[in-house]
């Protein structure tokens, strides 16, 4: 629910009645995660997706329908070759729906936390008893926590505890827990949505292809920093869909702003004064990705140099040069979608091999859960 909470949280401010279906378990090749929405007002308003348009409309009925008579329900919608104007999923996978009238609770306090980018965490009861079906928590970082899902006194100090944990993670989807809030009794299951500020993407070297790769980290979901030590080119009007332009020596600026697991560097000057030093303190950091421009040959003479200043073997082996796919790219704009889609697949796990021919999964939304699920990453 929380990827349309931005256009929800103006429905709760112009005090519109709406449901909200959301994907709350997926089987096979389904085209949304965990997570996805779509919302119907009273006044027959729909905003979001639950399916790409396999099942829009039969889930946009059941919103109506839960306006109508209040209850939450949970609805399957799986691939039938039986009957060929059956609703399903041309795709062949399986996605289970929660649909729940929203009538105050805790939802308003999630959408506004989503909307304004505050960390905070929705959890609801998407598989149990019936009575306790689409309650939800919302759930702060402190683990603090509003509403209460019922039941056992302990089931809400422990669905908070998990939802804390996924939130420290950044990511959403299930997890099972007591009834009675232990790992006993009869399972709850519970989907947990974790609203987290957008990652960072931090562009090094303020070069036209830069300027593209700020264009398509936007389109990306990154919140984009642009980095060079050189006052004549790191300018805002020249990256004016950066969120942030900065003058410094990228080592140094690297070294004093806050990155995470989430966060991406790119480092684009292809000049060893820069290069070095900066590669030198971004591979000792925990993020999710390290990549740099420059030639094969450039590549060789950087490795060098980096082992020169003492960087390891297994350091080395998380820098993503040359950077980008193999897309036969020119353009500084063809660069950028090179670079992006290594992003993407390093983020979902992909090969980055076509997927003409090939027989590997077509989506890749995270690790795998011991159960065999799979959980996102926001």
């Amino acid at each position: 629910m929380l990827d349309i909470a931005e256009e929800l949280h103006r429905w709760v401010e112009q005090g519109r009645v709406f449901a909200v279906a959301t994907v709350v378990a997926v089987g096979g090749s389904a085209p949304r995660q965990p997570g996805a929405a779509l919302a119907v007002d009273s006044e027959g308003t729909a905003i979001g997706s639950v399916s790409g348009g396999c099942v829009e409309g039969a889930v946009y009925d059941l919103c109506v329908q839960a306006l109508e008579d209040g209850r939450t329900v949970v609805e399957r919608f799986g691939y039938s070759d039986e009957d060929a104007f059956a609703v399903g999923l041309t795709c062949g996978g399986v996605i289970d729906i929660l649909v729940t009238p929203v009538r105050g609770g805790v939802f308003p306090a999630a959408v506004a936390a989503a909307a304004t980018g505050e960390a905070a965490a929705l959890a609801r009861i998407t598989a149990g008893p019936e009575e306790l079906m689409g309650r939800a928590l919302l759930v702060r970082p402190d683990g603090s926590y509003e509403g209460a899902l019922g039941g056992h006194p302990e089931l809400d100090r422990t669905a908070a505890g998990e939802a804390r944990a996924m939130l420290d993670a950044g990511r959403t989807g299930t997890v099972e827990i007591g009834e009675d809030g232990s790992r006993c009794g009869q399972p709850l299951t519970l989907l947990v949505e974790s609203s987290v500020p957008a990652p960072r993407m931090i562009v090094f070297g303020a070069i036209d292809f830069a300027a593209a790769l700020v264009r398509v980290g936007k389109f990306l979901g990154y919140h984009v920093t642009v980095c060079d030590a050189r006052p004549v080119f790191a300018t805002p009007a020249r990256f004016p869909e950066a969120d942030e332009v900065v003058v410094e020596w990228p080592h140094r600026y690297l070294e004093s702003t806050e990155v995470d697991g989430r966060t991406v560097l790119c480092v684009l000057t292809h000049d060893a004064k820069f290069d070095v030093p900066l590669l030198q303190a971004a591979l000792k950091l925990p993020v999710a990705y390290v990549g740099a421009m420059g030639s094969r040959r450039t590549h060789e003479d950087r490795n060098e140099r980096l082992r020169g200043v003492g960087v390891t073997e297994l350091e080395l082996a998380r820098l993503r040069s040359p950077i980008g796919l193999d897309l036969g790219a020119r353009t500084p704009e063809e660069t950028a979608l090179s670079i992006g889609a290594e992003i993407v697949a390093n983020r979902r796990g992909g090969s980055g091999a076509s997927l003409t021919g090939a027989h590997t999964p077509i989506h890749h939304d995270g690790p795998r859960e011991p159960d065999g699920r799979i959980g996102s990453v926001a």
